[in-house]
């Protein structure tokens, strides 16, 4: 079994996972807007160019997304995207990638249990817990 988060915009996800590209060093494996779905007829012209789906991947990190029809979206909320990360360095890099433009609820910082540890609510609305754990 493995757990792939599925994230939802507000007509943001590809601008999102582009982000997510330069922040976290992954790629965008597969992306199909509504125009190029098999329900584009009956999507509204301007959400033709939005995001029906897309994967995301970064090392052993997958996730998914897309952008809901306008009646559909929810603002995310009841979850926490964490990262772990391998170095401080690494660490360091996404988190100052992330927070541009973000709600930065936790600065990154060295904690009793981790080299680093942040949190903060990207642009786009998600999430994120992002550390670095102390060697054992």
């Amino acid at each position: 079994m493995q757990l792939y988060p599925y994230l939802s915009f507000n007509g943001e996800c590809e601008a999102a996972f582009r982000c997510y590209e330069k922040a976290l060093g992954g790629k965008i494996v597969y992306l199909m807007t509504y125009g190029e779905s098999p329900v584009a007829g009956e999507t509204p012209p301007e959400w033709r160019g939005k995001v029906y789906h897309a994967t995301f991947t970064a090392g052993a990190v997958t996730f998914a997304g897309a952008d809901p029809l306008p009646a559909e979206y929810r603002k995310p909320q009841g979850f926490t995207v964490m990262l772990q990360m391998d170095g401080a360095e690494e660490t360091e890099r996404a988190f100052t990638a992330l927070a541009e433009g973000a709600n930065v609820e936790m600065p990154l910082q060295e904690t009793f249990w981790a080299l680093r540890f942040g949190a903060l609510t990207d642009r786009f609305g998600t999430p994120w817990i992002i550390q670095c754990e102390k060697p054992t």
